[in-house]
C-alpha cells in the first residue's frame, strides 16, 4: 500500500491513478511539448510509413507483454475535426499496417493511416502527464491549442 496525500491506496488502485505504472492508462492528448522535434535521431518517416522515436520504443517495451502492441487510430472529434486515439491491442485485422522498430510495434488501420502517414509516434513524459503523441504529421494542417485534435490538409 502507498500513501498519497493522506489516502491509502492498494497496488491496484495506485496503478489506476499513475500513468507511469505498469497499468493500461494511455493518454491521447498532446501537451505543449508535442510541438518539439522528435526525441530520436532515427531515419525520417517515408511516404506511407510511421516512424517510432526511441522514447516510444522504450516505453512500448516496458508496457507490452507477449503479442500486445500499440494501436493508433484517428477518429472524428475534438475542436479541429479529428483526434488521435491510442490503445493496447492483441488482434491484427486484415486492413492493419504494422510498423515495428526495436521489438516494439505500432499498428494502424488503413483508414487511419491516410491521416497519419509520414508522422512520428513519440512518448512524452512531463511533470503532470505521460502520453503517446503523434508528432510532425504531414497530413495535419492545424490543431487546437491543447493539441488533442487536428484538421487535415485538403
Amino acid at each position: 500500500m502507498a500513501a498519497v496525500r493522506g489516502l491509502t491506496l492498494t497496488a491496484v488502485a495506485l496503478r489506476a491513478v499513475t500513468p507511469w505504472a505498469r497499468g493500461r492508462l494511455l493518454a491521447t492528448s498532446r501537451g505543449p511539448q508535442a510541438r518539439r522535434e522528435a526525441s530520436s535521431s532515427g531515419p525520417e518517416a517515408g511516404e506511407g510509413q510511421i516512424h517510432l522515436t526511441a522514447s516510444c520504443v522504450q516505453r512500448l517495451l516496458e508496457i507490452t507483454e507477449g503479442s500486445e502492441f500499440l494501436r493508433l487510430e484517428v477518429e472524428g472529434g475534438g475542436c479541429s475535426g479529428f483526434q488521435y486515439k491510442f490503445s493496447l491491442d492483441t488482434v491484427i485485422n486484415p486492413d492493419d499496417r504494422v510498423f515495428e522498430q526495436g521489438g516494439a510495434r505500432v499498428v494502424v488501420d488503413s483508414d487511419s493511416l491516410a491521416f497519419v502517414k509520414g508522422a512520428q509516434v513519440d512518448f512524452s513524459q512531463e511533470l503532470i502527464r505521460s502520453s503517446f503523441q503523434v508528432l510532425n504529421n504531414p497530413q495535419a494542417q492545424q490543431g487546437c491549442s491543447c493539441g488533442s485534435s487536428f484538421s487535415i490538409k485538403l
